[in-house]
């Protein structure tokens, strides 16, 4: 993917006429929270939390309510072959590649108000400021909103190319085929191939979202300008050792399992801490056998989740954890191996649009930091097609996926403002390039 090029910082800080707008436009934040209220009141649970499946009835009836929202703001409304809900917004030049921002209305099964809905609420809060005031930009603007973000991701991978054309590898939360998925909320599987993008038709993607940890609010900072979507490895380490019994096996004669188990993990955990960089690394699933409080564990099966911002960095942990396993094998007499699950590559922000973020933030007085973004979102595919920047704003506590998920707000608006701002500067750099 190439980045994006500055075409005149002068035209960034000064008169933006004829190739932008104003920098003067601000989102209006109590029509904002309404939205983002009225939204979370389609799936709403008793305990507070919000459950829209995919392709659920509540997922459908809130893409039925964000269409009409889009018409009302004065955008013209399609879904693609993969299910995408896609609102335009015409620019002063219709022939133009589009900029484009937006996220997901799905939920976890019992996920927030926030994940998710604030990208799409925040895009088409952008339209309905530009349409209340006659403006438009420059290039045509996009606000998408993806199908299925939280489990099979069908509408971004599809949109960028990357989708599967096996129909058995998209796993839907309600366990319904694909093909009857797409047909559900107007896709059509036999046609995915023309929800693909080609790179010139999109100059950019810009994504708000909550944060869903707790790292600004933690160093006090009102926005996070996302360095990019870190890459993920994940393997599964099996151990096997010899069950026998717990009372009549010497300790040094055992050949434990679950105690070789241990030692590994605590290797990863050692080695995230001091390996250079800021990547994590996770054991989030073990399984011992035969799982007896009187026997020797025999066998140990765990999961191991490493992610960072760096391809080569992640690489380079593997190979350090695979010595180590060697020598931790031999000093327990243990055969271990060590099985990949799969390998998603890192998606950088573009230098361009961080840059841009940042600027959007000085002037609009608002505290910032850099952060990657441990999540996958749908900007982690989209940066793989275009140049992507992603916005964060806090969440409380780190809290996300849950009835507890919060954003104020003030912060919902300070994000959408930065947003808007990000977008007229990238318009405007673009004409002028």
């Amino acid at each position: 993917m190439t980045q994006l090029s500055v075409g005149s910082q002068a035209s960034l800080n000064g008169p933006l006429r004829p190739s932008g707008l104003p920098l003067g436009l601000r989102a209006n934040g109590d029509r904002l929270a309404r939205s983002l209220e009225v939204l979370s009141q389609i799936g709403r649970l008793p305990s507070g939390a919000v459950r829209r499946l995919a392709f659920s009835d509540e997922d459908r009836a809130a893409r039925d309510l964000v269409q009409d929202w889009m018409r009302e703001a004065g955008m013209e409304v399609r879904i693609d072959a993969a299910g995408n809900l896609i609102g335009r917004y015409e620019g002063l030049d219709p022939q133009a590649p589009v900029l484009a921002t937006g996220s997901h209305i799905d939920t976890v099964p019992e996920g927030g108000r926030y994940d998710g809905a604030l990208g799409v609420m925040a895009g088409l809060e952008v339209v309905r400021v530009l349409a209340e005031q006659g403006e438009r930009l420059h290039h045509p603007l996009e606000v998408i909103v993806f199908a299925d973000e939280e489990s099979s991701m069908v509408g971004c991978k599809t949109l960028v190319g990357r989708g599967s054309d096996d129909p058995a590898s998209y796993v839907t939360a309600l366990g319904l085929p694909i093909e009857d998925a797409l047909a559900s909320i107007g896709g059509d599987w036999e046609q995915r191939s023309s929800a693909r993008r080609a790179p010139e038709e999109i100059a950019a993607f810009l994504e708000l979202h909550v944060e869903q940890g707790g790292v600004l609010e933690a160093v006090g900072k009102e926005i996070g300008v996302v360095e990019g979507v870190v890459g993920q490895q994940r393997y599964t380490i099996s151990v096997t050792g010899q069950a026998n019994h717990a009372g009549t096996t010497p300790m040094g004669m055992r050949r434990d399992a679950l105690t070789t188990a241990a030692q590994i993990i605590l290797a990863v955990e050692d080695m995230a801490l001091h390996f250079p960089g800021d990547p994590v690394a996770t054991v989030g699933k073990l399984q011992v056998w035969p799982n007896a409080a009187n026997i020797v564990p025999g066998r140990v099966e765990f999961t191991l989740d490493m992610r960072d911002l760096s391809h080569s960095v992640i690489d380079h942990m593997r190979a350090h954890l695979e010595r180590k396993i060697e020598n931790i094998a031999v000093a327990s007499r243990t055969r271990i191996a060590m099985t990949p699950q799969f390998v998603v590559d890192p998606s950088p922000a573009d230098p361009m649009i961080q840059e841009v973020i940042t600027e959007s933030c000085q002037q609009l007085g608002l505290s910032y930091t850099h952060l990657p973004s441990r999540a996958s979102h749908d900007s982690q595919e989209l940066g793989r097609l275009t140049a992507m920047g992603m916005i964060f704003v806090p969440s409380r506590d780190g809290v996300s996926h849950s009835a507890d998920e919060f954003t104020s707000p003030e912060q919902c608006e300070q994000g959408v403002n930065v947003l808007l701002q990000s977008l007229i500067r990238l318009d405007a750099s673009l004409a002028a390039s």
